[in-house]
């Protein structure tokens, strides 16, 4: 894939990043909208009745989103930081990555974000934050000491792209959305296995809470995959631009390809963050040609080639 720019792609992020606050919020009150629809069904005045119902809720579930995206995005870096184990790298604990960093960086004449270091023998990495006060990026154990300095600056040049690019800001707002839907999907599910057979108007409310849900989250879903696969292409191009070393990244990511499983992480939003996503499994045949539609990231192997023909 032929990189487009570095300008070019942060408008283009930055777009999408409005984009993004705009659809999840309009496709949520959509679905509050077709809630009260099909919850007058055979009512007469179906359609006067849900648009009333909708001007007098409506309000708040706009009032409820702001405060979740609010509350996510102020505590993103703790809850990003308990879901991958990742702790503070201080330059005395290892001077070489922090060299490494810092030539990236002044090359690029950008702030060196905060490092971190996640407790895994396993090879990968991957950058987080909203602004140049949160940005940081995060290193396993394994990566660290199984790759030598070219493969590793290839890593961190990667993950530099990321934050240049405000990949990581675009993410972090599709993984708050996600959230949401994905919220309300398992709340609906929870009261209808705890709290028994419901009957009436009550269980057929329920049962659209659940349908509508299911189908916010899988749109939300949609959304985020389509986001994601071509920042890793873009991001590989940007550390060949930023250390015109090609086959030393390609050599990086065959290495990474081999482990990258972080144990420390549960959730699939936060794994999409990584280089080499930890949590998927890698499907071969008929499979692997399906799981290309629902994959968070491209094959590594498609991203090996092309960085072999730089």
């Amino acid at each position: 894939m032929k990189y487009v720019g570095l300008q070019s792609q942060i408008r283009s992020n930055n777009t999408k990043s409005s984009l993004l606050l705009l659809a999840f919020p309009v496709l949520l009150l959509l679905l509050t909208w077709l809630f009260f629809f099909l919850s007058s069904f055979g009512n007469e005045y179906q359609i006067e009745k849900a648009n009333d119902s909708f001007l007098r809720f409506g309000p708040f579930v706009l009032i409820a989103v702001a405060v979740w995206f609010l509350i996510a995005w102020a505590s993103h870096d703790a809850m990003i930081k308990s879901a991958t184990g990742s702790k503070s790298l201080q330059r005395k604990d290892n001077l070489r990555v922090y060299n490494l960093a810092e030539n990236l960086c002044i090359s690029r004449g950008m702030k060196v974000p905060k490092l971190n270091i996640i407790e895994d023998d396993s090879l990968n990495a991957f950058a987080s934050g909203l602004n140049e006060k949160t940005y940081s990026i995060s290193l396993s154990r394994g990566i660290i000491n199984k790759l030598n300095d070219e493969e590793l600056e290839g890593v961190i040049a990667h993950e530099l792209t990321h934050i240049q690019n405000k990949d990581v800001r675009l993410l972090i707002i599709s993984i708050i959305f996600v959230g949401i839907f994905a919220f309300l999907s398992e709340m609906a599910f929870r009261s209808i296995r705890f709290g028994g057979r419901k009957k009436g108007k009550e269980g057929q409310a329920m049962i659209i809470i659940i349908f509508l849900a299911m189908i916010g989250y899988f749109l939300s879903v949609l959304f985020r995959f389509a986001l994601s696969r071509k920042r890793e292409y873009l991001a590989d191009a940007g550390a060949v631009e930023l250390t015109k070393k090609p086959l030393a990244l390609a050599s990086a990511l065959r290495k990474i390809s081999v482990d990258p499983r972080i144990e420390a992480v549960k959730r699939h939003d936060v794994a999409q963050m990584f280089i080499d996503n930890p949590g998927e499994k890698k499907e071969v045949g008929f499979f692997a040609s399906l799981q290309g539609l629902f994959a968070t990231h491209p094959p590594i192997e498609e991203r090996i080639k092309l960085l072999e023909q730089f």
